[in-house]
């Protein structure tokens, strides 16, 4: 085997890495997965490549479970035999690179997806967290030939926490890549604006602050529609909280849909992309989507998310937790009609110029040297 790729769970190998497999294909190398039990899906059957289960925790340290975990993991690896093994999000990346190590592989890569919110927010038990977090990024890294990076935050966080020390290990691609052709320009909508968000409903990702918003401009422009799209887990950490769903719906501002299995149909139907995140994200894919698609972006100053707007060209930039700015810039767009369709074009040349997942998945193979 050529390379086995470690994944987080089955829906981010399927959405995220599934343009990367088929051309990893194209090149002549064989290619397998592993997932998580808990996390696995059928439907990644699909990919059409061997897929293994591993029992991984989905949140949480536990020194015991983890080790479990990297042991689980390196007697996967030692029966697969594989030249390389590619990790993304955080356990697959360290517990991964651990087991690799110790199984013998010689070629080890690592994607960092984003930092999520072991490395946003502060207090006492955060601190804690981030320290012991640092202290295994850094270690298991260090085995690493090449670390993919989908944003120049996270690499200037690397660095000041000398997690990697080494820069000629890092290498900066533009997020996971949308495929262009599964997500094409559409004609935006007709009628009164849309503002679209999808998303798991997680306090992180910003949904708060896109109902809050949705309020505040819906009182005074009873036209404009709401509509957010994204499943509510409340054992999920950060997920927002049965009685603030309950609020948000009792307020009507906002429609709530519910998870979908293919998002095009709400892209289609959306005229402005809004996504208020504060969660360190990598860089988040629902706005590569809706990029792709030509929809104008509104989303927040912050690590990941910033990277995805080009101020006053394809969308506006708000200040993290700020519901009355993402009011303000949704005001504009209200205000001005011809406005979303301006940035919307510019928009896709923006996606065609680093996005394109061809042009990404190009930059991680050479970087791997794999053929």
């Amino acid at each position: 085997m050529d390379i086995l790729i470690i994944a987080g769970n089955a829906r981010s190998l399927i959405a995220n890495r599934g343009d990367l497999i088929q051309d990893l294909k194209s090149r002549g190398l064989s290619v397998a997965a592993a997932v998580p039990s808990a996390d696995y899906l059928s439907e990644v059957e699909s990919l059409g490549i061997p897929i293994y289960q591993f029992d991984m925790g989905r949140t949480g340290m536990n020194p015991v479970h983890d080790f479990k975990t990297i042991l689980s993991l390196r007697k996967l690896i030692k029966s697969c035999k594989p030249k390389a093994v590619f990790g993304y999000n955080i356990k697959p990346v360290i517990y991964g690179s651990f087991a690799a190590k110790s199984a013998g592989v010689p070629r080890i890569y690592s994607m960092i997806t984003g930092l999520g919110h072991v490395f946003s927010g502060e207090g006492g038990t955060k601190k804690h967290v981030r320290f012991i977090a640092s202290l295994l990024y850094r270690s298991a890294l260090f085995f690493n030939r090449k670390v993919f990076f989908q944003n120049p935050d996270d690499i200037q966080e690397f660095k000041q926490r000398n997690i990697l020390t080494d820069p000629k290990k890092v290498v900066r691609v533009y997020g996971s890549g949308v495929n262009m052709e599964q997500y094409p320009p559409s004609k935006l909508p007709e009628g009164n604006v849309t503002f679209l968000y999808i998303g798991r409903l997680l306090y992180e990702k910003g949904i708060n602050e896109f109902c809050e918003a949705a309020a505040l401009v819906k009182a005074a422009n009873p036209h404009a529609r709401f509509v957010a799209v994204g499943p509510h887990d409340p054992t999920l950490p950060h997920s927002c909280s049965n009685s603030d769903l309950e609020r948000w719906k009792s307020v009507g501002a906002v429609e709530f849909i519910g998870g979908v299995s293919d998002v095009r149909p709400w892209l289609e139907q959306g005229t402005v992309f809004v996504f208020p995140s504060y969660y360190r994200e990598g860089t988040p894919r629902c706005v590569l989507e809706a990029m792709s698609m030509g929809r104008p972006i509104i989303t927040t100053d912050s690590p990941g998310c910033r990277e995805t707007v080009i101020r006053g060209e394809n969308g506006i930039l708000v200040p993290p937790r700020d519901s009355k700015a993402v009011a303000a810039a949704m005001q504009r767009f209200v205000d001005e009609p011809l406005l979303a369709e301006q940035m919307g074009k510019a928009s896709i040349r923006f996606v065609e110029e680093y996005y394109d997942v061809r042009k990404v998945n190009r930059v991680i193979m050479d970087a791997m040297e794999l053929v």
